[in-house]
């Protein structure tokens, strides 16, 4: 019962972090919100996990903590530069 709320928590976290992606107001808050719900939802997936007695979402669920990162990275590289590398000698 208690994951069970806990779940429903986070899904409204959730819808929290949508709202905030949808009404920006500038891109690196548009972002951030998206990071916030990846990172929510490795939490539900970890608390599904929980719930089911499955120990195999948990390794699921840091994969996808690890792809959220990176992503926001460079998403946030992205938005700052307008390109995802740099050239040889460039200082950041």
């Amino acid at each position: 019962m208690m994951l069970a709320a806990a779940g429903v928590a986070v899904l409204v976290a959730m819808g929290l972090a949508m709202v905030r992606a949808f009404l920006g107001p500038t891109v690196y808050d548009r972002i951030l919100a998206v990071n916030s719900f990846g990172t929510k939802t490795v939490l539900l997936i970890t608390l599904l996990g929980a719930m089911a007695g499955r120990a195999d979402y948990f390794d699921l669920a840091l994969l996808y903590a690890l792809i959220n990162f990176i992503a926001t990275i460079a998403l946030m590289r992205y938005a700052g530069s307008g390109e995802l590398s740099r050239e040889e000698g460039e200082d950041a």
